[in-house]
């Protein structure tokens, strides 16, 4: 099974702050909307998403077919990636599967309650 592109988003206090941190980092902004409190930087092969008033915890995040660059790429359908962690016993939350094809989602924990996010944008 292949996750697809790999991220850390990040519940922030202040965006505008936190953007400044990270490009002092040598982090540049790849997408996102700042008016909307949320944007996406990217330094190499690492990305990270700010989301102010957002999210209410940090998670790790997964695009399956997608890659670093953000672009469609092949992978394992989400829809595959849920079934599978289903019948391996894992509970999923919030799950957006039905569609047949396209965009999906759903957040799963691992065994120390950490969240994980896979979401396809293709």
């Amino acid at each position: 099974m292949h996750l697809g592109n790999f991220s850390v988003s990040l519940a922030v206090k202040d965006l505008q702050a936190s953007i400044k941190f990270y490009k002092t980092l040598g982090f540049e902004q790849v997408s996102g909307d700042e008016s909307q409190n949320w944007v996406v930087l990217k330094n190499g092969y690492a990305r990270i998403g700010l989301f102010q008033g957002m999210l209410e915890d940090n998670m790790m995040t997964f695009n399956p077919r997608w890659d670093d660059n953000g672009t469609e790429a092949e992978g394992t359908d989400v829809r595959e990636i849920a079934t599978a962690l289903k019948e391996a016993g894992l509970e999923l939350e919030q799950e957006n599967t039905a569609s047949e094809s396209g965009p999906g989602y759903f957040f799963v924990k691992d065994p120390d309650g950490n969240t994980i996010l896979i979401d396809q944008h293709v």
